[in-house]
């Protein structure tokens, strides 16, 4: 009985730490779906989803059968967080410019992309 102790609370505190990851994934899809400009999108996005996974990673690293499987997991976690610390960077240096377009505005005219384009 003193060895199941143990497991359960390892148990017990992986899925509140995986609970917790997906509570931050769904507070990332709100703030993508209401916030009202670009910036507070993307902020809101790559911050709450970076956490997530992150909390999800740690919930699942002492299940792991084995040490390379928990590097695994870490390692897709940094990857992840470089990646999306990129694509947000991409994506705010484009809206910056202004050359890219906003999928939530589709009343505003597009400016033509190319000189064959123009009405």
């Amino acid at each position: 009985m003193d060895q199941s102790i143990p497991a359960l609370v390892i148990d017990g505190l992986s899925m509140l730490l995986v609970v917790g990851g997906a509570l931050f994934y769904i507070a990332g899809t709100v703030g993508l779906l209401r916030l009202p400009d670009i910036y507070s999108r993307l902020h809101a996005l790559t911050k709450a989803d970076n956490l997530g996974l992150g909390l999800i990673v740690l919930g699942l690293l002492p299940q792991a059968p084995d040490l390379l499987y928990g590097a695994k997991m870490v390692l897709l976690w940094l990857l992840v967080l470089v990646s999306g610390a990129t694509g947000a960077h991409l994506i705010a240096k484009r809206a910056v410019r202004g050359d890219g377009e906003d999928l939530f505005q589709p009343d505003e005219p597009r400016p033509p992309t190319h000189a064959g384009d123009a009405p």
